[in-house]
């Protein structure tokens, strides 16, 4: 028997079709689209295939892709290493630059919309629409950062082709559009603080400061998961940025053009392209998995 001011409720047949089709469809793209190829190219990582003819050209290697890449790919570690610093630099200073800006934001400034509007705009830009930005900030003679320095007639810094400083050149534009979607982040994230907890931090006798690290950041932890997952994400697929304004060369490789160029590039090697996603596929996983790992064994102590 049901109890008063409770219905029991049943889904209709048409409606349990309706929920099946929403729930249904959008899985099987997702498997379609997503891990089937995934699987497909961990399978392919263990083979040697051109990408002409069907499954019987494939020839099955073991892991001697993987050996091949690991110890005789003079590419390889320079990629590695790049994609390392590229995650630590987005980590450490977009992160940090978004936190800030969404503090200040949230103190309800004076045109904070109009703010928060300007700094949210490289977002909406592709990176590659980006790279091209930056390569008119960055060129040595007409460049806009050679001309404010005013070395442009003198000495111009070919900021883009010394393959000692490319790299950082290309982080701060990538910097320049990550921090305005990690701002975007953490702004929701301050919204949703209780206001109360601040109250009671500032009755405590806590400052500003004080009331932030020991109150209202702790209670971040969900968008903190939320912006490292991101930012590891951005820092290992980044692609756009470096394949438009050199193709991934002189100082400016990453793993991502690497797999491109052995998939679609003229050697067209598709067993080495797939164990180059695969190991890209690794690192990813390792750096994320160890942190909501960490995070979740934080929050059960507690």
């Amino acid at each position: 028997m049901v109890g008063k001011g409770k219905r029991a409720t049943s889904l209709t047949r048409g409606e349990r079709l309706a929920l099946a089709l929403m729930i249904g469809v959008p899985a099987l793209l997702h498997v379609a689209l997503v891990w089937a190829p995934a699987l497909g190219s961990v399978g392919l990582s263990f083979s040697s295939w051109n990408g002409i003819g069907g499954l019987e050209d494939v020839e099955w290697v073991g892991a001697r892709n993987y050996v091949d890449i690991l110890t005789g790919y003079p590419r390889f570690w320079p990629a590695v290493r790049n994609n390392l610093v590229w995650l630590v630099f987005l980590v450490l200073v977009p992160t940090s630059a978004g936190l800030l800006l969404a503090v200040l934001l949230d103190r309800k400034l004076r045109f904070g919309r109009v703010y928060q509007s300007v700094l949210y705009l490289p977002v909406v830009l592709s990176l590659a629409l980006v790279g091209f930005i930056w390569q008119l900030v960055y060129q040595p003679e007409q460049g806009l950062l050679n001309n404010l320095l005013g070395i442009a007639d003198s000495d111009p810094v070919n900021w883009l082709g010394d393959k000692d400083i490319n790299l950082y050149a290309v982080l701060v534009a990538a910097a320049w559009r990550h921090t305005g979607y990690v701002m975007v982040l953490y702004l929701a994230g301050l919204k949703a603080v209780d206001p109360a907890l601040r109250e009671a931090a500032a009755l405590d006798g806590a400052n500003g400061w004080q009331a932030f690290t020991r109150v209202v950041f702790p209670v971040l932890r969900p968008v903190n998961v939320v912006v490292l997952v991101v930012t590891v994400i951005e820092g290992l697929r980044a692609f756009d940025i470096v394949y438009v304004i050199n193709k991934g060369r002189n100082g400016l490789e990453l793993l991502s053009v690497l797999v491109t160029d052995n998939i679609i590039g003229e050697s067209s090697r598709i067993g080495w392209g797939s164990a180059l996603a695969v190991v890209l596929l690794v690192i990813s996983l390792g750096f994320i998995v160890t942190y909501l790992v960490q995070v979740f064994r934080r929050e059960e102590s507690e």
